[in-house]
C-alpha cells in the first residue's frame, strides 16, 4: 500500500541518522585511525541487520545469494569510498563534505551509461552538466592554486569517495536483478569488516570510552539509516522520496555550526544549490517520463 507521508517520514528519519552517524565518525577522526573507523562502522552494522531479519521472519533466507562475487566487487569498490569519505570528514567541514558529496548520483548517471548502457537524454545530461559545475564552484576555493594543505586534501578524498560510491552503486543496481536488499546489506557489511582489518599493521590504537560508544553507535547508526532509507521506498515512489536526500545539507549545517562550530561559506552554499537543482531536475524529469510510460500502457491495454 502506499503510503507517502509515511514513506516522506522514513526518508527524513534515515538522513537524520546518517547525519548523526557522520557526525559521530568527524568527533573520533583526530584520534581514530581511518580504518579502524570504517571497522567499527560496518562491524556493528551486522547485529541490527540480523535482528531485522530475525524481526521480519526472514532469516536466514533473506541472506540467500546468487552473486557471491557481485557482492565481493562491491564490498571492494564500497569500503574504499568509505574509507575516503571518513578520511576526509576529518579534514572538511561537514556541510562542505555533504555538499562534494551530493556529485555522487551524478556520477552514477554516468557510469551507469558506461557500464550498464542507460541512455542519457540531452535533459538529464544537462542536468548532470548543472550538477558537475556546482560540485567544481565547491572545490575551487580548496583546489585554487594547487594547494597542497589539509582541506585541499580532504577536498580531493571526498570527491574520490563520492566517485566510488557511484561505481558502488553500479554494483548494485546489477545485484538488485537477483539479490534481496538485506542480502546486500548484510554481505557489505562482512566484506567492509574483513577488508577493514588489513589496516590492523598501520596503527590502531585501543579508544577511550566515549570515541569507543561514537564508533559503535557509527555502526548501529549506520545499519538503521540503511534500513529506514530501504523502507522508505516501500511507502512512496521513487520520485517522491528521493528529493528528500537534500535535506542532509541542512542537518548538516546545523551539526557542524553546534557540534562542531562550523560555517558554511558562500560558495558551499552557492555550489550546493547548483548540485540540488541538477538533482531535483533528474527527479522531476523521470517523475514526468514515468507518467508518460504509464499513459502509453494504459493507451495501448485493451479496454475490456
Amino acid at each position: 500500500m502506499t503510503r507517502p507521508l509515511y514513506g516522506i517520514t522514513l526518508k527524513l528519519l534515515s538522513v537524520a541518522v546518517f547525519t548523526a552517524m557522520a557526525a559521530a565518525i568527524k568527533a573520533t577522526a583526530d584520534t581514530i585511525p581511518t580504518g579502524q573507523a570504517v571497522f567499527f562502522r560496518s562491524f556493528f552494522a551486522i547485529p541490527v541487520i540480523l535482528l531485522w531479519l530475525v524481526w521480519l521472519r526472514d532469516l536466514p533466507h533473506g541472506l540467500e545469494t546468487k552473486a557471491p562475487l557481485g557482492h565481493l566487487w562491491r564490498g571492494l569498490v564500497g569500503v574504499s569510498a568509505m574509507g575516503l569519505g571518513f578520511a576526509g570528514l576529518g579534514l572538511l567541514p561537514l556541510p562542505e563534505v555533504t555538499a562534494i558529496g551530493y556529485a555522487r548520483p551524478l556520477i552514477t548517471v554516468i557510469l551507469a551509461a558506461m557500464f550498464l548502457g542507460e541512455v542519457i537524454r540531452l535533459f538529464r545530461m544537462s542536468a548532470v552538466l548543472l550538477g558537475l559545475v556546482g560540485v567544481l564552484i565547491v572545490l575551487s576555493p580548496r583546489l585554487s592554486g594547487f594547494g597542497t594543505g589539509p582541506e585541499t586534501y580532504g577536498a580531493v578524498l571526498v570527491l574520490m569517495s563520492a566517485v566510488l560510491a557511484a561505481l558502488a552503486q553500479v554494483f548494485v543496481r546489477k545485484l538488485v536483478q537477483t539479490e534481496t536488499t538485506s542480502a546486500i546489506v548484510f554481505y557489505f557489511s562482512i566484506t567492509a569488516s574483513v577488508i577493514s582489518l588489513t589496516t590492523l599493521p598501520f596503527g590502531w590504537v585501543w579508544p577511550v570510552w566515549e570515541d569507543a560508544a561514537l564508533l559503535i553507535g557509527a555502526g548501529v547508526l549506520g545499519a538503521i539509516g540503511q534500513l529506514l532509507m530501504t523502507s522508505s521506498y516501500r511507502h512512496a515512489e521513487t520520485s517522491v522520496i528521493a528529493p528528500f536526500d537534500y535535506a542532509s545539507m541542512l542537518l548538516a549545517i546545523a551539526v557542524g555550526y553546534w557540534v562542531f562550530n562550523e560555517v558554511p561559506t558562500g560558495t558551499v552554499l552557492a555550489g550546493a544549490s547548483l548540485v540540488v537543482a541538477a538533482g531535483l531536475l533528474i527527479i522531476w524529469r523521470e517523475h514526468r517520463l514515468g507518467l508518460e510510460r504509464g499513459k502509453a500502457r494504459r493507451l495501448l491495454t485493451p479496454q475490456g
